[in-house]
């Protein structure tokens, strides 16, 4: 008797508990909770796959190649980049530059930023021939849609995900030229592969021409789809050069303006049955890995997509420069996006 009355006090105190967090979330039910379908955006930190470095070469001053090999490596199509685990735990995204034909094998650039946030150093210091790596399944956020004509300008490092795009233009037989612009060559990745497209590329070394001629974007007949991938300030460039904003495509490593003012707020995690405070001056993301540290992440100033997750309740005040309207519907970024108003519930 004395052993069910104590199980019954520990169950009465739960369930006071839970009431009590209940109340402080604004009334809505936390528990009991419904059984949810798994998780349809973000990355689950059991998505990840492991490949070994084969190859390490440096096609340009301050850029690494790595060549990655692995028998269950996934499928992927032009445009598509993957979230490396460095061994520092950091996971970085980079754009896929090899050949997709290639089964079972990744090649990813790399360019050494000093005055980034380390991760490229890191990547240049340690990642060697024979290591082994983490990584999470491609994602594309820069598809090539069939057209027939194409227009691509790469700016530096941006030339990775063009590389795959050219391959697969000429193999559909479509009319494409590309503007490819850097600080000089010797620091423009990947000069002698272009080399074999011949009069379809036109290079911009800065220090030989000054910065590249936008005129062919300007000048682009209608049915043109144009992909930039490069500076944010190329990027603006091209897109107002265009005649037809619809038709320009982006791929950005990069933020694109900078923060608004914020606010705080609550998010419930509704999965893990938690419910955490963001402060005006943090991000959603830094709130949640207080009570979830395994959540991944990456760029944490919203265009790579890594911190994706679902919307359950709640309008949020979307500042990425990613997700399209659809996808904003029913998820955010929680690295740069917060509440409109007081609360947010989310499918973690």
């Amino acid at each position: 008797m004395r052993r069910l009355l104590a199980v019954t006090a520990v169950a009465a105190a739960a369930w006071t508990a839970r009431r009590a967090l209940n109340r402080r979330i604004g009334g809505s039910p936390l528990w009991p909770l419904p059984a949810l379908e798994e998780p349809v955006s973000g990355h689950s930190p059991r998505r990840t796959l492991r490949a070994l470095i084969v190859s390490r070469t440096e096609p340009a001053e301050g850029v690494l190649r790595l060549v990655l090999e692995a028998p269950d490596l996934p499928a992927w199509t032009p445009g598509a980049h993957v979230d490396l685990t460095l061994p520092s735990g950091l996971v970085r995204q980079y754009s896929l530059c090899g050949d997709p034909a290639e089964h079972g094998r990744y090649t990813v650039a790399i360019r050494r930023v000093e005055d980034g946030r380390g991760g490229s150093r890191e990547a240049h210091l340690q990642l060697v021939e024979g290591a082994e790596l983490e990584l999470r399944p491609p994602r594309n956020r820069f598809e090539l849609v069939p057209a027939p004509r194409y227009l691509f300008v790469a700016g530096g490092i941006g030339i990775t995900p063009v590389l795959p795009m050219l391959r697969a233009a000429s193999a559909a037989g479509a009319d494409w030229t590309l503007l490819y612009g850097g600080r000089s060559r010797a620091t423009m990745p990947f000069l002698d592969e272009l080399a074999r497209y011949g009069d379809r590329v036109r290079l911009f070394p800065e220090e030989e021409t000054g910065l590249p001629d936008l005129a062919a974007v300007a000048s682009a007949a209608p049915g043109t789809a144009v992909y930039c991938c490069g500076p944010e300030a190329l990027m603006r460039a091209v897109t107002a050069a265009t005649p037809d904003p619809d038709a320009v495509h982006l791929e950005r490593f990069a933020p694109a303006a900078g923060p608004a003012p914020a606010r705080p707020f609550t998010v419930e995690l509704r999965r893990s049955e938690r419910v955490v405070e963001v402060a005006a001056g943090e991000s959603a993301l830094a709130a949640v890995r207080r009570e979830l540290p395994d959540t991944p992440y990456s760029c944490e100033q919203g265009f790579c997509g890594t911190c994706q997750h679902r919307v359950l309740a709640g309008e949020v005040d979307h500042r990425d420069t990613l997700l399209t309207d659809q996808e904003r519907e029913d998820s955010m970024l929680l690295c740069v996006s917060r509440a409109e108003g007081d609360r947010l519930v989310l499918d973690l």
